[in-house]
């Protein structure tokens, strides 16, 4: 094997052509979103996450993937995720790999690549391939060939399929090895939740033809949602498209509107009974808002009422609940419903008081919760950011296909089922499932945002720090173990001030931790929030 230097430490040439030379002490993490970090300083981890991909394809004789994209983040940001064969995120064991590799030094390079290909079958594997996509960024057709130059180091099949969003890699993933989850190739995504689409359309009511803004962040949402849109040609659902083209995630997208609570740029003044909802950069998450009946802030600013990944998890399990019920299989079928500390405790009570379903909690980061997710029949999971699904099992696909003549609720879990991206948090097919549900309750905004329950007033912020590490916490993320010091600070401000619940999570991504505050009312959020804040940088080492 030979190692172009161009995607070395030493070297790490960037999209623009330029030496960044990465110091020797530069570590970096594979965690929940796999690496993240400054584009111009990926190149050399690129590579070496193509070479482990490819590796894995090997292991497996099947395709896997590697998606490029930073979500959320700003425009000079990037980061790369490896996909596993059934679209499901990489194996947790093989995250610790990947972080060994990307840390090695040049010197060493060659030598642990030799100690990883034991990993996998040493002949060459028929099947096994690595495909590639890439978001908006303009980083990331280099960085795709970064990953192509590590995966030449093998004999693997390479295919670059230019951009799309991170679900729709997933997806190509998935049916590139199991063809029967949808078809393949392009257009296969709009063809397959199309199809879904109609076919539990029509078992709902009539609907009234009505407008959907959406916020598309800027990202790689608005190309693939008005490709989706215009497959799907549905005059009951027209979407009004809105950030397109400007600034990736800025003063837009779903991080935004759920951090700041105001409406992103370019949507006016929008009366509160309008649907809204906003995409994130690689449109994985999924946040519907509308703007507030009175939070109007100054002239140039609007409040919402948010919508968030609570309101659709309990959306999709109250419809599901009832089908469940209705079709005589509430009790043959186990349901879940999965949640983190982020979830509003006012969701938790309503599924767990009027569902009928305990809710179970697990730590931040979509790998919990659909780990957690996939032992139940039907297992709905979000977090409140916006990011989740719902998981079928095999015996629920089997015992709907059977009984699907039996009564209509039955046929509508089942294609229910096809609406939704079971194997990833898909923000377009999550919100084709909340558009069908709206029409089935006969639900507008502000139905929705009020028939279910009312949110606990609550807070969240960001906080720069110069070393998230030092901020450690228990297994569910609700108290902090390190620094004693701001958790006792947290206990005697919340006792002080009769809040609900406050937490301190540091951030998986990046050098920042999360403040998140619930009280009886906004005000008191607020000023735990600037308190707990305040406390943070006063301590963080500058």
């Amino acid at each position: 094997m030979t190692i172009d230097p161009r995607y070395s430490r030493t070297r790490n040439v960037d999209h623009d052509g330029i030496d960044r030379v990465v110091n020797p002490a530069f570590k970096i993490a594979y965690g929940t979103a796999g690496f993240r970090d400054r584009a111009e300083t990926l190149p050399f981890v690129m590579f070496r996450v193509g070479f482990l991909a490819a590796l894995r394809a090997k292991k497996f004789n099947k395709t896997v993937g590697v998606m490029i994209t930073a979500s959320h983040n700003p425009a000079c940001d990037n980061g790369v995720k490896i996909v596993d064969p059934l679209g499901e995120m990489m194996e947790v064991a093989w995250e610790v790999y990947a972080t060994d590799l990307a840390n090695t030094s040049d010197e060493a390079l060659l030598a642990k690549m030799e100690e990883l290909k034991a990993l996998a079958p040493s002949e060459r594997q028929e099947k096994a391939a690595v495909v590639c996509a890439v978001d908006t960024r303009p980083s990331g057709i280099h960085l795709a060939s970064c990953v192509a130059s590590g995966v030449s180091l093998l004999d693997v099949d390479y295919e670059f399929l230019d951009q799309l969003t991170t679900p729709q890699l997933h997806y190509a993933v998935r049916v590139a090895n199991d063809p029967d989850y949808g078809p393949a190739g392009p257009g296969g995504y709009e063809r397959r939740f199309k199809e879904a689409y109609y076919q539990l359309k029509e078992l709902i009511p009539k609907a009234k033809p009505s407008i959907l803004k959406l916020d598309c962040a800027n990202g790689m949402g608005a190309p693939k949602a008005r490709e989706l849109f215009a497959a799907i040609n549905d005059p009951d659902l027209s979407v009004e498209f809105l950030n397109e083209k400007g600034e990736l995630n800025h003063e837009c997208g779903a991080d935004f509107v759920k951090i700041s609570k105001l409406l992103p740029r370019a949507f006016g003044d929008v009366a509160p009974d309008v649907r809204c909802a906003s995409l994130d950069g690689d449109a994985d998450r999924l946040i519907y808002f509308r703007a507030s009946d009175s939070q109007r802030l100054d002239a140039s600013e609007i409040g919402v009422t948010l919508l968030d990944g609570d309101k659709i998890a309990t959306l999709f399990s109250r419809f599901l609940i009832e089908q469940l019920r209705e079709a005589g299989l509430f009790g043959q079928l186990t349901v879940g419903v999965v949640q983190t500390a982020y979830a509003n405790g006012a969701s938790t009570a309503y599924i767990r008081d009027v569902l009928g379903v305990t809710p179970v909690f697990v730590p931040t980061g979509v790998k919990h919760l659909h780990h957690e997710a996939v032992k139940y029949d039907i297992g709905v999971y979000f977090e409140a950011n916006g990011h989740g699904t719902v998981c079928f099992s095999d015996k629920f696909k089997e015992t709907v296909k059977e009984r699907k003549d039996e009564n209509v609720a039955t046929a509508r879990l089942r294609y229910f089922s096809r609406v939704v991206n079971e194997i990833v948090g898909d923000a377009l097919a999550d919100l084709l499932a909340v558009e069908l549900l709206l029409m089935y309750y006969g639900w507008n905004v502000v139905d929705w945002d009020q028939d279910l329950y009312k949110d606990a007033p609550n807070v969240q912020k960001k906080v720069p720090v110069l070393d998230r590490s030092i901020y450690s916490t228990t297994w569910d993320e609700t108290r902090l173990l390190t620094p004693i010091a701001l958790q006792n600070t947290i206990d005697a401000t919340v006792k002080e001030h009769g809040a609900i619940r406050a937490f301190v999570r540091p951030s998986g991504t990046e050098n920042i931790v999360r403040v998140y505050v619930e009280a009886h009312t906004a005000e008191v959020a607020e000023k735990i929030a600037s308190v707990l804040a305040s406390f943070i940088t006063g301590q963080s080492p500058r």
